[in-house]
């Protein structure tokens, strides 16, 4: 308890952390809905397929549920706030990649990387969010979260079909920015990492494991993101990749 209470912020500091909490799990959750609505207009400028143009979304979906499961981890072993920082930094990044994109498969490799830098956002702005109440304020804490986060999926896509009709595709993107410049500037000057325990060494850490781990939830992900699209388990690959993440979770689980 004396760790948690170390980070209990107050007056305008909780305000800060607080709002730059709910802005980063906005970021997320907003570009995962937002693109929806721009996919004819990349298809079109992009030359691509209607195939194609659907691993924009998928790309996003998979770099997301891999880095998920390992947030814990990682936030124990750079410091919660400096990979929080880090996040943001690698989202806002990679924004500007896609927005500059020049083929296809250029911003379906963007959208994969800023899916990894966005799993972090909405998992840790939560739990920096109620390690900044006191144990009585904490309901109230999960509730204000809640309501910012309950915006994100009903604001993408009138925002990205007002950008669409008006600017032009890359600007979904762009507007991401200086919206990160400012959160990770708040996240490094505010919000601080609890006193973890010793980090594990190199050595000592389960790369197999995360990398099946990794291999499970990737193919899951795939599956599912496909799987109608290619006639569920008529398609070679989505059988392969059942398969995988079968055997990768079970593995997984068995070290």
């Amino acid at each position: 308890m004396q760790q948690q209470a170390s980070l209990v912020e107050y007056g305008s500091r909780r305000v800060i952390i607080t709002i730059t909490a709910i802005i980063c799990a906005l970021l997320e959750i907003v570009d995962t809905t937002i693109v929806n609505v721009a996919l004819n207009d990349m298809r079109g400028s992009l030359g691509a397929t209607l195939t194609e143009v659907g691993w924009v979304i998928t790309a996003y979906a998979i770099g997301n549920v891999i880095v998920v499961p390992m947030t814990s981890w990682l936030s124990q072993q750079f410091g919660r706030r400096n990979y929080f920082a880090a996040s943001i930094i690698l989202f806002t990044i990679c924004s500007f990649l896609c927005g500059n994109a020049t083929n296809i498969w250029e911003l379906v490799a963007f959208r994969f990387l800023q899916g990894v830098g966005g799993g972090a956002l909405l998992v840790t702005s939560q739990t920096i969010i109620t390690e900044s109440y006191p144990p009585e304020k904490r309901g109230m804490a999960q509730a204000i979260y809640g309501l910012g986060v309950i915006v994100g999926p009903t604001l993408g896509p009138p925002l990205g079909g007002y950008i669409v009709t008006n600017f032009s595709w890359p600007l979904i993107f762009y507007i991401n920015i200086p919206i990160g410049i400012i959160a990770t500037l708040l996240t490094l000057q505010f919000v601080r990492s609890p006193k973890y325990a010793e980090k594990s060494k190199a050595r000592d850490i389960d790369w197999i494991g995360i990398g099946l781990l990794a291999l499970a939830v990737g193919s899951l992900q795939y599956v599912l993101e496909k799987g109608h699209d290619d006639d569920w388990f008529s398609n070679s690959t989505i059988i392969l990749l059942a398969v995988l993440a079968v055997f990768g979770m079970f593995f997984f689980i068995w070290r």
